[in-house]
């Protein structure tokens, strides 16, 4: 637990925290922090520890470094360390009303209107239709070329989410409309936007249509519904139906919001991490070859994707968690400190920017053993690296607001990437790429383009009707 600032001052008094060097007059800290964020802050673990304190303008940080820092800072309350007063950047994406505007007790309340769509029943069908959106697209790409693997993996996984999560109509009645509105609301996650969410820029101004755009597509729909009478089984319908404890209804915008905050944590983040697993399976040769022989003996008898058989995937599932360590799409974890605090005999004012790096974490080497090299057996037994601690991955998040869209995201990876390297094989022109850090969701800099050629033999895994 923590303890606040006060309830330690019997015991001696706290010290200030260790401060990285090498700021600059006015600017801080920033014009490494755009340069080359995790570069700046793995300076900073190595200099000052698992806890030490930077600036980025006028705002104070702190980096939380390590399994037994990620504990302090996970199993902060909620009115030490606030993440909502961290995330007003995404009150213009998700809406009012909905996810960071209200009280954490009711985004608690309407997070837990989703967890009936991710019970174990529900994952089944989704696994079906994870299966026949990846063999579709992967059935209408030609015998062999070239893509941009982000695009591409953006656009199975909005695909996806839109068929299984939100509803069938958007998939296969609003789809164009959808995804163009989808992407340009994507691209108001920027790292300016995160400070100055409301600066008229055009990037802001696109997000702002965008977002309109999508609520009146679902408005539509669920007009159409309630006329009809009609009900489906996913998420849009579930928050229809769901009911605050005072009796009241959902409102249409509070649905969209809500419909819009989990498809971004489930798809944009998950299109990252599989962009990422993919171009590190490239190139290793030798364990790719175990990924395709796990997914031949699972399904060479029946062709059928079923969540029983995904469950077994581990070589994959493997591969999937080393990526989400080597390159985890979210760089930066940030709260807000509202009460004093203290860690380790150091003080935490009030107002200071709290931080995790799952990016500088995950490379630590007394946590990973040689941490640079891609290696998914280090999540085998009898290595199984990542159970040394709670939070020695932390991809997902960690605490109150670890991911809850974890299983599906880890499910729909584990269906693409096998029916993409079931049919294909893949090759670079150019040397593995960089990320790109101006994106709030670190995937690498764009275009990323491979070659791909259809395999010889038929296809494992077969197109189905979902």
């Amino acid at each position: 637990m923590s303890q606040t600032a006060e309830s330690v001052n019997g015991t001696g008094p706290l010290m200030a925290m260790p401060t990285m060097s090498g700021g600059w007059p006015l600017l801080g800290h920033l014009p490494g922090f755009l340069k080359d964020p995790v570069s700046l802050l793995t300076r900073g673990w190595n200099d000052e520890g698992d806890l030490f304190r930077f600036k980025i303008g006028l705002s104070n940080f702190a980096l939380f470094t390590g399994p037994e820092a990620h504990d302090f800072y996970f199993r902060a309350a909620q009115d030490e360390l606030s993440a909502k007063a961290c995330y007003q950047f995404t009150v213009p994406i998700f809406g009012k009303g909905v996810a960071y505007d209200v009280a954490p007790e009711v985004m608690a309340e309407q997070l837990g209107f989703l967890f009936p769509a991710l019970r174990e029943s529900s994952m089944r069908k989704y696994a079906k239709i994870m299966n026949q959106e990846a063999c579709l697209y992967a059935d209408s790409l030609d015998e062999e070329g070239q893509i941009d693997l982000p695009s591409v993996l953006n656009e199975i996984t909005v695909r996806i989410a839109s068929h299984s999560l939100i509803g069938k109509e958007v998939r296969h009645e609003a789809s164009s409309e959808f995804a163009a509105a989808y992407h340009e609301l994507q691209n108001g996650i920027n790292v300016l936007g995160f400070f100055f969410p409301n600066v008229p820029i055009a990037a802001h101004r696109s997000r702002d249509r965008a977002r309109q755009q999508i609520t009146e597509i679902f408005s539509r729909i669920m007009d159409r519904r309630r006329r009809e009478g009609s009900s489906e089984q996913d998420f849009m319908q579930t928050l229809m139906e769901a009911r605050y404890k005072d009796g009241r209804a959902l409102t249409d915008d509070e649905i969209s919001g809500l419909l819009i905050t989990v498809l971004f944590a489930g798809q944009h983040t998950s299109a990252i991490l599989g962009t990422w697993t993919i171009l590190e399976l490239m190139r290793d040769a030798d364990y790719l070859a175990r990924v395709r022989e796990e997914t031949e003996e699972l399904y060479s008898e029946t062709g059928c994707v079923d969540l029983a058989n995904l469950k077994q995937q581990n070589t994959l599932e493997y591969a999937i968690r080393e990526g989400e360590r080597l390159h985890p799409p979210l760089i930066l974890l940030v709260r807000k400190v509202l009460k004093p605090m203290a860690y380790n005999g150091y003080e935490i004012p009030v107002g200071t920017l709290a931080m995790v790096s799952p990016a500088v974490s995950h490379r630590l080497e007394h946590v990973f053993a040689d941490p640079e090299r891609f290696n998914p057996d280090r999540y085998a037994p009898p290595a199984r690296e990542d159970k040394q601690h709670h939070y020695t991955l932390i991809g997902f998040g960690g605490g109150k607001h670890r991911c809850m869209g974890k299983a599906f995201a880890i499910l729909q990876l584990k269906v693409i990437l096998a029916v993409l390297f079931d049919r294909f094989d893949f090759s670079f022109d150019s040397s593995f790429p960089l990320p790109n850090y101006r994106s709030w969701v670190t995937g690498p800099v764009e275009p990323c383009r491979i070659n791909y050629k259809r395999r010889s033999r038929p296809a494992i895994l077969k197109t189905e009707a979902a």
